[in-house]
């Protein structure tokens, strides 16, 4: 082989492997694009399901809970920006009113079931007692409305609570639903508990 039939073929190898080590790059590039893509979608993801869950706390925690469960959330913190349904409330991550997390207990809490507690199974040693509250009084047939049938003022009801967050810029989207078992007073639960 001649000496310039040598300079064009280490020509045409070095344009093969400068084409070879750019599709390297390229492709070490677009794996390493596709690796933040999936930490972000996750981080996302993990954020909204938080939101959820952090709200459904504040729901069982709230007094209104089970006097008015259609009306738990207020969504007057909510940006103008964002459309949020009624009983949600809005979430802001970072303060910037940009990423914004729209929680929504929806369908709304419903209390599934709810059994009146007999006077006979409160622990009534100290006035700190959980079954305190619950008395109705000296053992006696007239006067107060269930003193006859042995039942307490208090109620062990069970609640299905349903959460919904969204994040409107990305669309991650997490729904939770938890069961709550909680003891509230008979007259909370006459209108809400079958």
């Amino acid at each position: 082989m001649s000496r310039q039939q040598q300079r064009g073929v280490t020509l045409i190898v070095s344009l093969i492997m400068l084409v070879l080590l750019t599709l390297m790059a390229l492709t070490s590039f677009n794996i390493g694009k596709s690796s933040l893509q999936v930490v972000d979608n996750s981080q996302q993801q993990s954020q909204v399901l938080n939101a959820a869950e952090t709200m459904m706390n504040q729901v069982v925690s709230s007094p209104t809970f089970t006097q008015a469960p259609e009306n738990v959330l207020d969504n007057s913190n909510c940006p103008a920006s964002v459309v949020a349904p009624p009983n949600s409330r809005c979430v802001d991550l970072y303060g910037d009113s940009k990423t914004v997390i729209v929680v929504a207990m929806s369908p709304q809490p419903v209390c599934r079931q709810a059994t009146t507690v007999p006077n006979s199974t409160l622990d009534l040693t100290t006035a700190q007692s959980p079954g305190w509250g619950c008395m109705v009084g000296n053992p006696q047939n007239y006067g107060i409305e269930g003193a006859e049938t042995g039942d307490s003022m208090c109620a062990d009801s069970q609640w299905e609570i349903n959460a919904v967050a969204t994040e409107p810029v990305s669309s991650a989207r997490a729904v939770v639903t938890k069961g709550v078992a909680m003891r509230v007073s008979k007259d909370a639960i006459d209108t809400a508990c079958p």
